[in-house]
């Protein structure tokens, strides 16, 4: 069940009306809504001070194709001003139909071809490696249908054998997916070496739980199951 009670999650629904027209993926703006929430709200130390911390941390949204909720998270967050919205997807507006870190405060990556989010999270998790950054924690959220890109399966393999603790992948389960996968999503990521959890997209503190439940020397695979899609 839903837990709703956190301040501004009430907003969220009429921020995300406020963007309207033939163009917005609602379906995928619904079904990230609730992760994305508690992500910005209960998990991640992203706010518009230490945006450009280094020992920030970074959520990378590869399911950028459908932004509104992503739009409404930001606003509510203080990144983006509510004005802004109903200018969602117009040709002068920053905010497109696929998110653009250059134009948006907040925004760590343009997003919205698939497959390329968890690569990218693969490569930000070792670049902080790298700088001696630990703390940091790097989130991506890919969509189940993602999982047809082999570039995913690539980065799957590298992360766990390179132990990055630090890496998430949120995956939304709403059965769009090509194919699917043999014992299910988790069972692709569990085979690799990483950490699995499976829980309702829908439900907040179980959510929390397992994205913040400790996961010791292996990245961390959160399959958050939504209704199916249409």
């Amino acid at each position: 069940m839903t837990t709703a009670t956190e301040p501004g999650y009430a907003e969220l629904p009429r921020l995300i009306s406020l963007m309207t027209g033939d163009d917005k993926h609602r379906a995928a703006a619904e079904s990230t809504v609730d992760v994305l929430w508690v992500l910005y709200d209960r998990v991640l130390d992203i706010t518009t001070e230490n945006f450009r911390e280094p020992d920030r941390d970074r959520f990378l949204l590869s399911k950028g194709h459908g932004p509104m909720a992503y739009y409404a998270v930001l606003t509510a967050k203080g990144f983006l001003d509510e004005a802004e919205l109903p200018t969602w997807s117009d040709p002068v507006s920053r905010l497109g139909r696929h998110p653009d870190r250059r134009r948006i405060p907040g925004v760590e990556i343009s997003s919205g071809s698939l497959g390329h989010g968890l690569p990218i999270a693969l490569g930000t998790a070792l670049g902080l490696r790298a700088r001696g950054l630990l703390t940091p924690k790097v989130v991506t959220l890919i969509g189940d249908a993602e999982l047809d890109e082999g570039s995913n399966h690539e980065a799957i393999v590298v992360a766990a054998r390179d132990a990055l603790e630090n890496l998430t992948t949120v995956v939304i389960d709403n059965q769009s997916s090509t194919r699917g996968w043999p014992g299910g999503i988790a069972r692709r990521f569990d085979v690799e070496g990483w950490e699995t959890r499976t829980v309702s997209g829908r439900d907040h503190d179980a959510l929390y739980d397992a994205f913040t439940a400790p996961h010791p020397g292996r990245p961390l695979a959160v399959v958050a199951v939504v209704e199916p899609k249409g």
